[in-house]
């Protein structure tokens, strides 16, 4: 979930250093850190954010042209200066920076306690350091042969790099389980989590395997297994621009992101829908389609807002496909022994492709003979690498903390593959088949509309940005929208929310609702319409306050509701992709009038690469 940067050329290495850590600020806020080689190696870091960072390390000396950079989300210790990273060893010859967990620091600490070293941080991170120091102090083997040594004693997730004072020349980066990019300039090397500070220098990139190290010794580059076994590095250039990254004039990220969610769904669908000719091709379904035509069970695993996205797909699935789905939390599916057959098909959503969880659960599956289908947004990321086959989201960079396109833009994959394989499976009239890849094309117009409820939704913020809950409620395809939603709230506000199915309501959450309780509740027309009235006017009954999202021209909720959000019309399958963008909007517009860090809320980090 940390940020790491790193730089060996013939740049100052700082300056690059510092845009990174701020263009990487989304993996984690609590602390920032660099270490830069010239003649000494140099630490500064600071609890806060990479602003604060900056300011101390104003009036110190930060030339060389060796360097790494780090921002953090804590894991082990809590945020502060000497939890930061970097981490020095003992005799400061090394300094390290690391993403991920170390499993056993625990006892490797016990171990070097006995043998005299002393610590100065409650971290696993600054274990491995002193590991790599103790092993070339005492074993007579170089620096890269100590990182080597050292990672095949640790147990656990990591994304690492080192440098050394007695080797200033040389950069070691390494990762299992945790990503790491590596981008190749003109005599110069950058290291990242993500491609977003290294797309500004060069498009060519390297994305290390898991179990590989890389050695950037004397301007030369080489990358070996952690098993001491030399690879040959496949090249690949970068698919994103430095625009994709930068704000573009709007005040944060998230409204960004919001408003980019017509072209982003476009994305998604270009080159994969012909409504006119009535095709329909997913090209990363290849030769596996036919595990889809047979399977017994469809299982998606995903975390946060990528399990609201599988819950709209399993709708999907077994509406259009009548293909039985479940959607389960990765973490949880993971843990609990599930029962998985080689006639399984598990789709995996993740927006990173690095989510620590759903990677391991996609591993269990694939370890019981399922057939592994990813949908991802991060091209080259760990679990497009690790399934058999799958679709890119293609939304282009989400840096915005709450993930809003990325919703959107998994829905529409989902649902592109619900189409495609009902209509191979026959499940589906062609009549309807087609009226569908119409509507769905139609969805990047109908969008922009509904971005047009802006003013309306800062409006209704401004009369509830004070309410200390909310509750949200739909039916069918409206319900993972409320979920989600009510995380979007949750996240960015710090208020109390809770999303729920509309009818479960009166077994629980209507004891909270009186005069003071806002109720969201996702009201279009559809086939439970009816329902839905009925709900609205037991919270009515109880004084409830009632925003409702309605389909354009709705009279019967608009007479009971207290206010009115309206969206186009549009089939049932496709309501999520319209009725998330008012609530979206909603959310934003709460969190600024509270004065919410939007982008970056307390205690998130975008990419949750540990357990």
């Amino acid at each position: 979930m940390c940020g790491i940067v790193a730089y060996i050329g013939h740049r100052q290495a700082y300056p690059i250093l510092l845009k990174g850590l701020y263009r990487l600020e989304y993996r984690g806020y609590d602390s920032a850190g660099v270490a830069l080689l010239n003649g000494e190696l140099s630490v500064y870091k600071k609890a806060g954010k990479v602003s604060d960072l900056e300011s101390h390390a104003r009036e110190l000396d930060t030339a060389g042209s060796v360097g790494m950079g780090h921002t953090r989300w804590a894991t082990h210790g809590e945020p502060n200066d000497r939890n930061a990273h970097p981490h020095y060893s003992e005799t400061k010859n090394f300094a390290i920076i690391h993403n991920g967990i170390i499993e056993n620091y625990s006892s490797i600490k016990q171990e070097l306690e006995k043998r005299g070293h002393t610590f100065t941080s409650d971290t696993d991170t600054e274990v491995l350091v002193q590991l790599i120091e103790d092993i070339n102090d005492n074993g007579n083997v170089g620096f890269d042969e100590s990182v080597r040594l050292a990672l095949g004693e640790v147990v656990g997730a990591y994304a690492i790099v080192i440098l050394s004072k007695k080797d200033p020349t040389k950069l070691i980066a390494a990762r299992n389980g945790s990503p790491i990019v590596l981008g190749i300039g003109k005599d110069e090397y950058f290291v990242a989590s993500d491609a977003t500070p290294i797309v500004e220098y060069t498009k060519n990139v390297i994305y290390l395997n898991d179990n590989e190290m890389a050695i950037v010794s004397d301007g030369k580059l080489t990358v070996k297994t952690i098993a001491n076994e030399t690879k040959i590095p496949y090249i690949e250039e970068l698919e994103i621009n430095l625009e994709a990254i930068e704000k573009g004039g709007f005040e944060h990220f998230m409204l960004k992101e919001i408003y980019e969610q017509p072209r982003s769904i476009a994305d998604s669908m270009r080159g994969r829908i012909d409504a006119k000719g009535g095709r329909l091709r997913l090209g990363g379904l290849g030769e596996y389609e036919n595990k889809f035509l047979s399977a017994k069970r469809v299982i998606i695993v995903a975390c946060g807002t990528s399990w609201h996205a599988g819950l709209v797909g399993e709708y999907l699935m077994e509406d259009l496909a009548r293909l039985p789905v479940e959607v389960e939390y990765a973490s949880e599916f993971r843990y609990r022994n599930p029962v998985i057959s080689e006639e399984d098909v598990v789709i995996a959503i993740s927006q990173s492709g690095e989510t620590a969880d759903t990677l391991a659960a996609v591993e269990l599956a694939k370890s019981k003979g399922a057939t592994i289908f990813g949908i991802c947004n991060v091209v080259g990321s760990s679990i497009p690498r690790a399934t058999h086959a799958g679709s890119y989201t293609h939304a282009g960079p989400e840096i915005g903390v709450a993930s809003t396109k990325a919703f959107t833009a998994q829905v529409t994959v989902l649902t592109m593959l619900a189409l495609q394989i009902a209509h191979r499976r026959g499940m589906i009239a062609m009549t309807r088949f087609s009226s569908l890849l119409s509507e769905l094309e139609s969805m990047p117009a109908k969008v922009e509309e509904v971005l047009k409820t802006n003013e309306q939704t800062r409006e209704l913020a401004a009369m509830f940005h004070e309410a200390p809950n909310f509750l949200y409620l739909g039916r069918g395809y409206g319900f993972p929208v409320a979920l989600e939603a009510a995380l979007k709230l949750k996240e960015i506000s710090y208020i109390h929310v809770e999303g729920y199915p509309a009818a479960e309501m009166k077994h629980g959450p209507i004891a909270l609702i009186d005069e003071q309780m806002p109720v969201v509740v996702i009201a279009t027309k559809s086939a439970s319409y009816e329902k839905v009235v009925s709900n609205i006017q037991e919270v009515k009954a109880r004084k409830g306050i009632i925003i409702a999202i309605v389909t354009r021209g709705d009279s019967t909720v608009r007479k009971l509701a207290d206010h009115v959000i309206e969206i186009p019309e549009c089939d049932d399958t496709l309501l999520p992709l319209l009725a998330v963008i008012p609530l979206q909007l909603l959310a934003y517009h709460i969190a600024v009038m509270r004065g919410c860090n939007v982008d970056q809320p307390r205690n998130l980090a975008k990419s949750v690469t540990v357990e």
